[in-house]
């Protein structure tokens, strides 16, 4: 044996550096940036809507959660992992948001797998839209059903696709509001075309709970569908409501099958109570304070309308995402750089995560920002646009 030989251990995964390297090139690696606590960024970036993940009131009943229940929920909550918030969380959810009842379970991303995978299998067909979130392309991909995948906001391609399945069973799945660009999709219609050809309708309201809607109850309220047989909500309690998990709302007996089925709840463990008490109140200042959707929509089409006014290409905004297009991958992470850099945060989203390969920042609305903190932002995002 020759001891100066490589050993084929430090071998297995030499295929990562060649990959890595290969990313770096096309200006698409990746990196972690951890904040403070106390960071005096303005935060652009994140997901807080409504301004609640910091609310005192929010933060103070995660605090009484975690000293009555304990850090964690133990269990799976069909073990030891269900406490009375998380059965008042739930109730309190579908209240709201108009259903017969909900199922919280430790994210948004586990609340879509196991939506997406219990309501079809092998001898159901999926169609979806085009430009469906990263969670529910894995849902699919674990399903086992025939898949179709339909061109972005197309009812009539939807239609077309669901009447030339070759299964009984079928289930349209698509965003509300498709986190890349901002965009709503046209729900009403997708609807009806679920309904012509005997199809469930399955929408991830995640960046439309809260913020679109009556009061902030989400898009699928908004399009009259609240509480409808044959439509499933899921949806994130990290953007607007603030804090931690997901939830799936729809009749009592997809609730109940979800319980019985539904992989991604029956084998993780429950959401923390901390995070159910957080959710629970933040939802409860919602109620309190409906002007605060409102106000993320303002705060939304300022920024795009005084973006646009300064010769940037912006998305048109129906919730609180606005998207400014960027040349290329490396334009988008220097722009990025540079506007943190200046004390601004913002996201920046490139091919593979954006469907359509065009980079951009993305901007997430809050309903906390001031109007100086705007003129802030745009002045910041201006002034390091890449120049042309």
């Amino acid at each position: 044996m020759n001891p100066d030989a490589p050993d084929p251990a430090d071998q297995v995964f030499d295929w990562l550096d060649a990959h890595a390297d290969d990313r770096r090139r096309a200006g698409l690696a990746r990196q972690l940036r951890p904040r403070a606590h106390d960071s005096d960024l303005l935060d652009l970036a994140g997901n807080d809507y409504l301004g609640l993940a910091r609310d005192k009131r929010v933060m103070g009943a995660a605090a009484a959660a975690a000293l009555r229940w304990g850090t964690g929920s133990t269990g799976s909550r069909l073990v030891t992992g269900s406490t009375d918030l998380h059965s008042e969380l739930e109730f309190e959810l579908a209240r709201f948001c108009g259903t017969q009842a909900a199922l919280v379970f430790s994210s948004g991303f586990t609340a879509n797998l196991g939506a997406v995978t219990a309501l079809s299998g092998k001898n159901c067909s999926i169609v979806t839209d085009s430009h469906i979130h990263a969670s529910l392309i894995d849902g699919c991909r674990l399903s086992r059903a025939e898949i179709a995948v339909t061109g972005h906001c197309d009812p009539a391609a939807a239609a077309r696709a669901l009447s030339t399945r070759r299964t009984e069973r079928a289930v349209f799945v698509t965003d509300s509001v498709f986190s890349v660009d901002g965009d709503l999709a046209p729900l009403a219609e997708l609807a009806a075309a679920c309904r012509q050809h005997k199809a469930a309708l399955i929408v991830d309201d995640a960046h439309g709970l809260g913020v679109l809607g009556e009061g902030g109850r989400g898009a699928v309220a908004a399009a009259g569908l609240a509480g409808a047989p044959d439509v499933v909500i899921t949806a994130t309690l990290s953007k607007a409501l603030g804090a931690q998990g997901g939830v799936v709302l729809g009749p009592r007996r997809v609730i109940r099958h979800l319980v019985d089925n539904a992989r991604s709840f029956i084998f993780d463990t429950g959401l923390a109570p901390a995070s159910t008490a957080a959710a629970l109140a933040a939802l409860s200042v919602v109620k309190e304070e409906p002007e605060r959707p409102a106000r993320a929509l303002e705060v939304a089409r300022t920024l795009a309308e005084r973006l646009a006014a300064a010769g940037l290409a912006v998305s048109e905004p129906t919730a609180a995402v606005v998207s400014v297009r960027a040349p290329s991958p490396d334009a988008a992470v220097t722009w990025a750089s540079e506007c943190r850099e200046a004390g601004v945060w913002v996201g920046c989203f490139r091919p593979p995560s954006v469907p359509d390969s065009i980079s951009r920042l993305r901007l997430t609305a809050r309903a906390d920002l001031s109007e100086r903190e705007i003129d802030r932002a745009v002045d910041v995002i201006t002034r390091h646009a890449p120049r042309a």
